[in-house]
């Protein structure tokens, strides 16, 4: 009887050490990989590439690439936007997953679903399909990306957002100088009027999507990268923008780094935008 009873303590005590060794295991690092996927939040899917250290806790920066014409280089951009955040971020801890959203056909400012799609999955389903626990979340955006990332900056709350040379800031102005002829037509503003017909038919169509309109709100820290060498367009909105951000009552911290003679990638090329770069996401 005591040798039986030995046997069936000595078996109790091995599963508890068996589950209390798998439950310190979630500790331990995991694999590092590159991989894209497609992944899905009610029903909204959109691919991303996801670049992830060998650790089971992670921050993560989201990141979102700025215009593309067709989406058969949707994977390309996504890739080297992923790249290049990589290459001026100081931590090589931080998982970093990049969305390619798409744009082709589809009027401008209307992505923010799939955009928003990719948020809420690393908010609520990335810890689980990855088998890793999500900590803390940061947005980073290049122009059209850094649009995004600003609008979803006014629809949900994370640790904070870095947008770079972010627009188009005034699609009224944008557009109704390539109805004059005055600069090189775009799709972005031929599909508007397609819609819409000209700036002056429905001027409140085009602003309503120009990120002027999205000023307001800001439910978290941002810091706003900006060449002050970036295009006329860019320029001279750029003033008005920034003045209606500043004058937000209804915002988390604003901070703005303006790099002179700085072009419209700034952040990736500036140290001193670098450094700020770093600094924010560190205090975050």
């Amino acid at each position: 009887m005591n040798n039986i009873f030995a046997l069936r303590l000595f078996f109790l005590l091995s599963v508890i050490h068996f589950f209390s060794c798998t439950n310190e295991n979630t500790d331990l690092p995991t694999d590092a990989y590159r991989e894209t996927r497609t992944i899905s939040y009610n029903n909204i899917n959109v691919d991303v590439v996801i670049d992830k250290p060998s650790l089971y806790e992670v921050d993560v920066l989201l990141v979102f690439h700025g215009t593309v014409l067709y989406d058969l280089n949707l994977m390309a951009a996504a890739n080297t936007t992923l790249d290049k955040f990589k290459s001026v971020l100081d931590r090589n801890n931080m998982m970093i997953v990049s969305v390619a959203y798409p744009q082709e056909n589809i009027l401008l400012g209307d992505s923010i679903i799939k955009c928003e799609a990719a948020l809420l999955w690393l908010k609520n389903k990335a810890s689980q399909e990855l088998g890793i626990n999500v900590n803390k979340i940061l947005l980073a955006g290049h122009s059209q990306g850094g649009y995004m990332v600003t609008r979803l900056n006014t629809m949900h709350q994370t640790n904070g957002v870095i947008a770079n040379a972010p627009g188009p800031l005034n699609l009224v102005y944008r557009c109704q100088l390539e109805e004059n002829g005055q600069v090189q037509s775009s799709v972005v503003c031929s599909n508007l009027k397609d819609l819409y017909g000209t700036t002056a038919d429905n001027p409140n169509a085009y602003f309503q999507r120009s990120l002027l309109n999205f000023t307001n709100d800001f439910k978290s820290d941002i810091l706003f990268v900006q060449g002050l060498d970036d295009s006329p367009i860019q320029m001279n909105l750029w003033p008005t923008f920034k003045q209606e951000v500043i004058s937000c009552s209804t915002c988390q911290n604003r901070q703005f780094v303006e790099i002179q003679g700085g072009g419209h990638v700034s952040l990736f090329e500036s140290l001193t935008a670098k450094t700020e770069f770093n600094n924010f996401i560190n205090s975050h």
